[in-house]
């Protein structure tokens, strides 16, 4: 079935007003922009019973041992804090710089942060992974702030418009922007030249995904990032960036370093692989709960259930 064509004046639009909210935001106190925020976030929380029904029923799995008012708390923590994500980088967008990085990033161990720079620097190809979980997006704003250029793969925005400020924004501070369809050459250039490649890969991969175990429930993960790591011979690093009590302030962390040479010997490498970099991504989201994107459909696709064979009749005959 075709996709309904879009409107682009109607896309426009929402350009516009984006932009135009994006300018308020930027030019407002802290403060208020935080409230704004919150009350986006109750607003939210209050009319899309559509994805307050799927947080509910993903916090209802992840932590049966809640209680419901416990399991509500956290779905409207939930809401609030992607406005609140969302508020952040549209603010950070203009302070974030070499100079003030130190200022909005605290690093939780100096020395593995020091380490993770140098694998950007050596000649070896490297991986960073994060999830929808603190704020995402300031890992690339961290990042490219302290010089580390990296292709980050993502999907491209719906709205064009939208998608090109987006993009340009993030190519402006040092990153390659690649979307993750039909991203393969892109991807391949960067890992043969010892480049960095970065990519939140929390999202649902489909029918056709491996599937791993994330939070006692079988999720479909893309099995591309454990293939490249084995193939160009590239560490994966995860890293997490949760936002801590003052406003603005982030910490950030590496959760943990894979090393693919660890797996070289392993005929389950890929499996082994997903399912590490998947759970260090749940043992953050279990430490910061309310600082995770339990809106969307991470469990959306099933394992396929084995057909099971008839059973033969069997040709001897009862007895009379």
């Amino acid at each position: 079935m075709a996709k309904k064509a879009r409107s682009r004046s109607f896309d426009f639009a929402i350009y516009l007003l984006f932009r135009c909210l994006t300018w308020v935001i930027q030019t407002m106190p802290v403060s208020c922009t935080l409230l704004v925020a919150r009350f986006a976030g109750w607003l939210g929380y209050q009319i899309d019973k559509r994805h307050r029904l799927v947080a509910h029923d993903n916090l209802c799995h992840a932590f049966p041992e809640l209680s419901e008012v416990e399991i509500d708390k956290l779905v409207r923590a939930s809401f609030r804090h992607l406005f609140t994500v969302s508020v952040e980088s549209a603010v950070l967008e203009r302070r974030l710089n070499p100079m003030t990085v130190g200022k909005y990033v605290r690093h939780a161990d100096p020395e593995d942060h020091k380490r993770a720079i140098a694998w950007t620097r050596s000649e070896r190809p490297a991986i960073f992974l994060t999830g929808h979980v603190g704020n995402w997006e300031v890992v690339s704003f961290g990042m490219a702030a302290e010089g580390v250029n990296a292709t980050v793969i993502g999907r491209a925005l719906d709205n064009p418009y939208l998608d090109r400020h987006v993009r340009q924004f993030r190519m402006s501070t040092g990153m390659t922007m690649v979307d993750k369809d039909g991203a393969v050459d892109e991807i391949t250039k960067t890992m043969m030249r010892g480049g960095n490649l970065g990519a939140v890969f929390d999202q649902d991969a489909g029918p056709k995904g491996l599937f791993v175990d994330y939070f006692g429930r079988p999720a479909s993960t893309f099995k591309s990032i454990a293939l490249l790591s084995l193939q160009y011979n590239a560490p994966i690093m995860v890293l997490g960036c949760m936002r801590t009590g003052s406003p603005l302030k982030h910490l950030m962390f590496l959760e943990d370093e894979i090393m693919p040479e660890e797996y070289e010997d392993d005929p389950g490498a890929v499996r082994a692989i997903t399912q590490r970099y998947t759970a260090a991504l749940e043992r953050i989201v279990r430490r910061y709960p309310d600082q995770y994107f339990w809106l969307h459909r991470r469990w959306k696709s099933e394992p396929r259930k084995k057909k099971t064979q008839p059973q033969k009749r069997s040709s001897i005959k009862p007895a009379a």
